[in-house]
């Protein structure tokens, strides 16, 4: 079983050789502080024949692939229907050591209008063996509609109900929100109090929320563009790279919109998720491998 997407797809652009893989030194990247893992969502995509996957790879080593130019991968396909145990075991057998993937909360248990009533889902998803992936689970994303506005009880509720553990695991929580009404210090400091993380969504029409919650950060990059070839020009790489790695050091990019800017962070290192996730998507993989190269040869120049 492979992992779908469903998102639409832009007009490729002038197909080139893949990119080498970067070294195994290289994945994740080690900072002075916690790892930085970077990706894309999903792996199984057409427009990225011949752009990332060679012409000739067979659709069955598509993942392998992946795994070994990139850092992490963002399942999505999660999101819109269940998998196996079997399924979960497999995916973790084709990527190598240190590779992990992020896993999207499944749409049954956000799209509902009342979110403190999604125990049974939120237990059935984690039985249908998300934790087969072992060594190699990341976060856990739970996405909302763009219509879901905050409420501090519903939403106070609904994170109760997030396990911190599960069969041995122990397991790390994202909220991805998408209505300006999330843009309150009541909201960062609910997340705050459950050690959860938000998602930076670094999009144009969703709120943009930079502040530190949980112990770990996760970004989308949401604003790439397919006529470059990787996905941001080459400034916003190197901007992308200090973020990630003011980050994993513990502290706050002074150029991110945060909610509660007064907010004194917790001392120490945090493990770093992002991933190039435009709607396009045609050049997320060279955006992705850009920024592994990028904070690579920074933290090489810095040693």
């Amino acid at each position: 079983m492979t992992e779908k997407t469903t998102q639409k797809t832009a007009k490729r652009a002038p197909a080139k050789a893949p990119a080498k893989p970067a070294a195994a030194s290289e994945r994740p990247v080690d900072t002075t502080g916690g790892k930085i893992y970077i990706g894309i969502g999903g792996w199984t995509f057409e427009p990225w024949r011949g752009v990332f996957y060679p012409e000739d790879l067979p659709h069955s080593k598509e993942l392998a692939y992946a795994s070994e130019h990139l850092t992490s991968i963002e399942i999505n396909g999660t999101f819109y229907r269940s998998q196996t145990p079997a399924t979960f075991r497999k995916w973790a057998s084709e990527v190598p050591e240190g590779f992990v993937f992020s896993v999207k909360g499944p749409r049954f248990v956000t799209n509902r209008r009342v979110l403190k009533e999604a125990g049974d889902s939120i237990k059935w998803f984690f039985d249908t063996g998300v934790t087969e992936l072992g060594e190699h689970l990341g976060p856990l994303l739970w996405q909302f509609a763009p219509t879901k506005k905050f409420n501090a009880a519903d939403f106070g509720g609904f994170l109760e109900l997030l396990p911190e553990s599960f069969d041995g695991h122990k397991l790390r929580h994202v909220l991805e929100v998408r209505h300006d009404s999330f843009k309150t210090p009541e909201f960062t400091a609910l997340l705050r109090g459950f050690n959860k993380a938000v998602v930076f969504t670094d999009h144009v029409n969703y709120p943009n929320i930079a502040d530190i919650t949980g112990d770990f950060v996760y970004a989308r990059l949401q604003r790439g563009n397919d006529t470059i070839e990787t996905a941001y020009p080459e400034k916003d790489i190197d901007a992308w790279a200090a973020r990630l790695r003011a980050w994993a050091k513990g502290q706050a990019p002074d150029d991110l919109p945060r909610i509660e800017p007064s907010q004194k962070l917790k001392a120490g290192p945090r493990d770093v998720f992002a991933y190039v996730i435009h709607e396009g998507k045609v050049r997320a993989p060279a955006g992705a491998m850009a920024l592994i190269e990028r904070l690579a040869l920074i933290e090489r120049l810095s040693a």
